[in-house]
């Protein structure tokens, strides 16, 4: 306590308090519901010194490493308070300021600003940018918690700003914290979420087939590649912030073209044959990318929704490179094109009633796989917790043949290593999900930590329990291991076998390769100082060998592996950011490709065209 200054600036103290605490934290007054995650602040002062209240905003691990708070006292709540990086006068500030408020009586909330129609539409617009991924169009929640105006409201004005700033070990981003977000555009976010959501136009099929762009058509396109690469080892890296994406030759190291695409790609999927990229943008633009040419060229462009995260094209033999489907976010639709063209075929709308029978306002296609072994996509639906089987085999009807009642909400997933299991997570029931393709019903519910990310999973040979698969988590520090191979290991399948303590949460993605020794985990939301590094879990062993940072602008993320699996790919996550190159058996960095603008996912032709993860 000593060294902490005393200055007893109490407007300093409340300055930070509404800016950092009260998102967790009442300070007196009613309790709302859901409560927040940390208790109440208004008797503070009485039982405990100041000393201990500043060492514990200070230094809360150390705290608790030294046994200042009993364990079981800790169980109760979600997550323990974070670091916060206050400097120390400001530490001291706010615990004058509490103490000083304990015996006036309770904080009362900051009224939210007045906006004006541009700060409207400028929230507008961040909220579709960063929040409306995990909580919705209509802020009704599925990854991330229900953040309607009532719930906005009972939060209210200081704490919707301190979770903006600050974020949770949740895996809520630090926007605030991290430059993502200035104080003008928190206080503005802050008044937008406590009023009622606008209202989303629908995208009709007339709008559809107008946005069509056929660049260059089939018969002018090369026959046979006009280039000597090995077009199968490129690797697509979506650079999001500045709707690009680069091409890397992963045979010559070199990046060969960086193409302007929709806004904020998502992801990039192969056609069947590996000709052909799909990039699928955040505002619905689909470009697909012909990787014969000279140089990797955009051909044809669409627009089937307004907001998407999910594409594949059709992957049975007999229907290479013949079909797409793009899943919507909004509108609650999915649109089939001609997969050489691009040509809008058929718009199908989602049912707005979930699994329970029960309305919805939103049903969002979540993600798609393309089936090996039948002329069909496996769709989530996210909101109703339907995996959906849309078969492509009629030209005329590319209608839902079957709705398999699963688990809220479904996010991302892929296959077992047969590909007869579709694995995807339902991250706000704490669930994955395990659906048999062969028989179309539910094979298993899987508990796992809190809100579980596995992107498209990963799939390798436990010495003990044989093929299993994982996730990580964005809400706690672990990996969750469950046996996958009922033929082999019946007695395992579908039960967890492992769980691998990591650092932090955050967990966005989880990774191998058959090459590879290791199962590879970044930490990218991390609120606790592990955003820069990855982790190795030990194949042979089922254990975690290493930790250690890779990034040095931004946040390592994502991961993909060369055709080979010889390397590995990080993402240095910056404007000013990076991807590294890592050994797969090493994990040494061989090599970087710098002065790419914010990468993020990655993606081999041929191992993602095959699914291979």
């Amino acid at each position: 306590g000593d060294r902490l200054p005393r200055n007893g600036d109490t407007v300093n103290g409340e300055a930070q308090y509404r800016q950092s605490c009260t998102y967790c934290h009442s300070f007196g007054g009613a309790p709302i519901e859901p409560p927040r995650p940390g208790p109440d602040l208004l008797d503070i002062s009485m039982g405990i010194s100041e000393t201990w209240l500043g060492a514990w905003i200070d230094f809360p691990a150390e705290m608790i490493a030294a046994g200042a708070i009993p364990p079981e006292n800790l169980e109760g709540y979600p997550y323990v308070m974070p670091d916060l990086l206050h400097p120390p006068v400001d530490v001291w500030d706010m615990v004058d300021f509490m103490v000083t408020q304990s015996d006036i009586g309770q904080i009362f909330d900051s009224e939210p600003v007045n906006l004006t129609s541009a700060q409207f539409e400028a929230s507008r617009q961040d909220y579709f940018n960063l929040c409306a991924g995990c909580h919705g169009l209509f802020r009704t929640g599925a990854t991330g918690p229900d953040i309607g105006a009532l719930r906005s409201q009972a939060i209210g004005t200081d704490g919707l700003g301190a979770i903006l700033h600050y974020g949770t070990p949740a895996g809520m981003g630090n926007f605030g914290q991290t430059g993502i977000m200035t104080d003008e555009q928190i206080t503005n976010m802050a008044a937008y979420l406590q009023l009622p959501p606008p209202d989303a136009p629908p995208l009709p099929m007339v709008d559809i087939q107008a946005s069509w762009d056929l660049v260059i058509p089939v018969a002018s396109r090369p026959a046979t590649p006009e280039h000597t690469r090995n077009w199968e080892n490129y690797t697509g890296v979506v650079l999001r912030d500045a709707g690009q994406v680069a091409i890397i030759d992963g045979d010559n190291n070199e990046e060969i073209a960086r193409l302007s695409t929709g806004f904020a790609v998502h992801i990039l999927r192969s056609s069947s044959t590996g000709r052909y990229f799909y990039a699928i943008g955040r505002d619905g633009l689909v470009t697909m990318i012909d990787l014969w040419t000279t140089v990797p060229t955009i051909v044809a462009n669409v627009k089937g929704c307004h907001d998407a995260r999910s594409i594949d094209a059709s992957k049975f033999p007999g229907f290479e490179d013949t079909y797409l489907i793009e899943g919507c976010y909004w509108p609650p639709q999915y649109v089939v094109y001609d997969g050489l063209t691009l040509e809008p075929i058929q718009r199908v709308d989602l049912p707005l009633v979930d699994m329970n029978g029960d309305p919805l306002v939103e049903n969002r296609v979540a993600s798609i796989v393309a089936s090996h072994s039948r002329p069909e996509w496996v769709v989530s639906q996210k909101e109703a917790g339907f995996v959906s089987i849309v078969p492509y085999a009629n030209p005329l009807d590319f209608s839902i043949s079957a709705n398999i009642s699963t688990a809220k909400f479904l996010h991302d997933g892929g296959f077992d290593h047969t590909g007869d299991y579709f694995l995807v997570a339902a991250n706000a029931s704490n669930l994955m999900v395990a659906v048999n393709l062969n028989t179309q019903t539910l094979e298993a519910l899987i508990p796992t930590g809190q809100v579980p990310h596995p992107g498209r999973g990963v799939n390798w040979i436990d010495p003990v329990y044989g093929w299993v698969n994982a996730t990580s988590h964005i809400g706690e520090g672990k990996v969750t291991v469950y046996g996958a191979d009922p033929v082999g290991n019946p007695a395992h399948a579908w039960q967890i076998v492992r769980e691998i303590t990591l650092p932090s949460s955050g967990s966005l993605f989880i990774k191998s390769h058959p090459a590879s020794p290791w199962v590879l985990v970044d930490m990218t939301l991390s609120a606790t100082g592990y955003d820069q590094d990855i982790c190795a879990i030990s194949k042979a062993t089922g254990t975690l060998d290493r930790c250690f940072t890779v990034a040095t602008n931004g946040k390592a993320v994502h991961f993909e592996f060369n055709m080979d699996g010889s390397e590995v790919m990080v993402s240095d996550w910056d404007p000013d950011g990076a991807v590294i190159v890592l050994d797969s058996t090493t994990l040494a960095e061989k090599r970087r490709f710098v002065n790419l603008t914010t990468p993020t996912g990655k993606f081999n032709v041929y191992n993602t065209a095959h699914d291979i993860y």
